[in-house]
């Protein structure tokens, strides 16, 4: 471990296990103590009776729970309330904890908490802790069952269900190869055998020319505008695309069945979780004045131009040469 990964572990952990303040030393000119080193570490005072304790350090105690939050943050394990001490990636998790806990007593007695550039960073981890827990309810908040079922509802609504159809096709190079291919179908030539025997597509070939089930918008525009305008049932006349000649039959027609939740359900996820933090940052910004002060004023920020025919400064300014015009 290097020295910078070091100190970023000291500050992490003080800031992550709830340092609320840091104390400046005893004051010179009263002589006053110097308060505890455990006042405002919290860390520091943590007791059994808040978890079951999965290791102790020194005096202070790493719990279960404490674990579990750590192989979620580095993403472990995909369900961390199911971590037992028997697991490989409980027992990682701990030893983290256990050196990043050796790390922030050792900066304490050493008195490390005190120093202007820790007390700076610790306040800016308090300040994004303190974000994110706030983001974390409004996300909860937004994000229930009910809201992703009125999504779901809803975006079935708004795109119903597109229509998709089953198709054969035959590949060739040339056209006269695909009016061959067209006169022997119409003479009675069986379309899946005949595909197998000649066509160019070596994905449907053997599969008798079938190409599954699919949308206007899941195939080439030129073969979606013939497959779509011709009848179940019916065969194409020979047509041309990048890939060559086709004829195609159809096979089939339906509507496409509806999404299942669950296959919609992270992006839904996702979309209430934007929309519930912008809604918080909304609120917020109306209670709180927000004023950037360092940089230039961008150009619509500007005060406006005088309108035409307005009172003019009795002054002309200083760099204009001759003074103000007609005078």
């Amino acid at each position: 471990m290097s020295v910078n990964q070091a100190s970023l572990l000291v500050f992490a952990a003080l800031a992550a296990l709830g340092l609320s303040a840091c104390n400046p030393p005893s004051d010179p000119q009263t002589g006053a103590p110097a308060p505890s080193a455990r006042d405002g570490l919290r860390f520091m005072e943590r007791g059994a009776g808040e978890g079951r304790v999965a290791a102790r350090v020194g005096d202070t105690v790493i719990t279960v729970a404490d674990v579990r939050r750590e192989a979620a943050v580095r993403e472990l394990v995909e369900d961390p309330d199911a971590l037992t001490p028997e697991d490989a990636a409980f027992r990682e998790a701990l030893e983290e904890l256990i050196d990043q806990r050796l790390l922030a007593l050792e900066a304490v007695r050493r008195g490390v908490q005190n120093d202007p550039e820790a007390r700076r960073r610790l306040a800016a981890a308090e300040e994004r802790i303190l974000g994110n827990v706030l983001v974390e309810q409004a996300v909860s908040d937004a994000v229930t069952e009910e809201a992703i079922a009125r999504v779901y509802e809803e975006q079935s609504r708004l795109a119903p269900p597109a229509e998709e159809l089953r198709a054969r096709h035959i590949l060739v190079d040339t056209r006269e190869e695909a009016d061959e291919v067209a006169r022997l179908i119409a003479e009675g030539a069986d379309f899946a055998t005949l595909a197998a025997s000649i066509s160019q597509d070596p994905a449907t070939r053997f599969e008798g020319g079938d190409l599954g089930y699919f949308t206007r918008e899941g195939i080439l525009p030129a073969f979606a505008r013939v497959a779509f305008a011709t009848p179940e049932g019916g065969v194409s006349a020979p047509f041309q695309t990048e890939n060559g000649w086709h004829v195609l039959t159809v096979v089939d027609r339906r509507t496409q069945a509806r999404p299942e939740l669950d296959r919609m359900r992270p992006n839904i996820v996702r979309f209430l979780t934007l929309q519930g933090i912008d809604t918080l940052l909304g609120r917020i910004r109306e209670t709180y004045p927000v004023t950037i002060v360092a940089g230039s004023v961008p150009a619509g920020l500007r005060a406006p131009e005088p309108a035409e025919g307005a009172d003019e400064p009795e002054t002309a300014p200083e760099d204009a040469p001759g003074g103000a015009p007609g005078r």
